[in-house]
């Protein structure tokens, strides 16, 4: 099988997690929002236990922390539900990257269609937004910027710390998509950020299950309408009977990703050295500025080169993307590296490199290279 190079994507399930979830899944089963047996007890109390150290990883309180589906829910919640207040104070104008996934874009769209003003900041060729490009742009109207904490495409780490610590001085609210960053890019995420989109799945947990930070100004909630029906649970803002059992393994991953952080980024740091070691035989240009970027991601174009092309080439041997899942079935140019103002053959055919570093053992990186060596044409 070949090796798998698309931890952005998705993560398989640790198997420490998976025992875990397993272990709720069929020995304590109990409901909750079941109150009147031992069953119910025990669940309520693995939830609360698992929502306080989550909490806590981002210096948040736990009753500012909402579990959901995974980071495309939460960004749902965060963005369609302050609209009410937005319409009701008259704050309509809103700020965003142009390089925000599809699970931000597409709510954006949404709002716009219903009178807002949604103003898109492209990044430059470095792939980062300056703090200074959002902090020109704010109005007194402004009700809410949307900044994701890393891209899932470049791996470009976002300011969003110190973003947060700006806009505090003022009205407006601030959005982050962590979904590629919780875990990974520890501190940032313990800045005052108004609302913070988890997701359980990159670090690995099972799919299905994220949260949704809602962190406090002071004593002011951030004033979120449900936009889902049915039930009281989750702070009445979030309706459903909760998965126990992935709510459990989301706080067991992360406690594994957080304790072996050390290791996990050394040893991505090392694969992220070979593979560049070995690509320097080809002509390839990275996108994206590395000085701020994951040590796992790695997203490259080469020249003269089809990047569809190689991933025929390559999928016996590596199983790679263009770009994010949720657009991989699509041949148009990155919007990503679109936004970046890249050529449009480097848009068009940016590939990305993303790893777990106990998955590469059996990577043959020199033939992956004789590969592209192979389709690439001659300087």
């Amino acid at each position: 099988m070949a090796t798998y190079l698309d931890a952005a994507a998705t993560a398989p399930v640790d198997p420490r997690v998976a025992q875990v979830v397993l272990h709720w899944m069929t020995e304590e089963f109990g409901n909750a929002g079941s109150r009147t047996h031992e069953y119910g007890t025990r669940a309520k109390r693995a939830v609360a236990q698992a929502r306080e150290y989550l909490a806590r990883t981002v210096a948040a309180k736990p009753e500012e922390l909402v579990f959901t589906s995974g980071a495309t829910e939460s960004n749902n919640i965060a963005i369609l539900g302050l609209a009410p207040f937005g319409e009701k104070s008259g704050r309509r104008h809103i700020i965003a990257s142009a390089i925000e996934h599809k699970a931000v874009l597409e709510p954006l769209e949404h709002l716009a269609s219903r009178g807002f003003e949604v103003e898109y900041v492209k990044p430059g060729p470095s792939g980062r937004i300056s703090l200074e490009s959002v902090l020109d742009r704010l109005r007194p109207d402004t009700l809410l910027v949307s900044l994701m904490h890393v891209n899932n495409e470049t791996g470009v780490i976002q300011p969003v710390a110190d973003l947060a610590r700006e806009l505090q001085k003022t009205p407006t609210y601030l959005h982050v998509d962590a979904a590629q960053g919780y875990a990974k890019v520890i501190e940032d995420l313990k800045a005052p950020i108004d609302m913070i989109s988890i997701s359980g799945h990159k670090i690995g947990a099972p799919k299905g299950v994220g949260a949704l930070v809602l962190r406090r100004r002071g004593w002011n909630k951030v004033p979120l309408e449900p936009i889902m029906f049915g039930g009281g649970q989750e702070r009445k803002l979030r309706p459903g009977t909760l998965p126990v059992p992935l709510i459990v393994g989301l706080a067991e991953a992360s406690r594994i990703f957080h304790s072996e952080h050390a290791q996990w980024k050394k040893e991505s740091e090392r694969i992220r050295e070979v593979l560049l070691a070995a690509l320097a035989q080809t002509r390839f240009t990275i996108n994206g500025d590395p000085a701020h970027t994951v040590p796992h991601i790695l997203n490259v174009s080469f020249a003269d080169l089809d990047a569809e092309a190689l991933i025929v080439a390559l999928q016996d041997q590596v199983a790679v993307a263009t770009g994010s899942a949720c657009t991989s079935a699509s041949y148009t140019p990155s919007h990503v590296l679109t936004a970046m103002g890249l050529r449009e053959h480097t848009a068009r055919n940016g590939l990305r490199l993303s790893w777990l570093p106990n998955q590469l053992k059996d990577l043959d990186v020199e033939a992956v290279v004789a590969e592209v060596l192979k389709l690439q044409p001659e300087a």
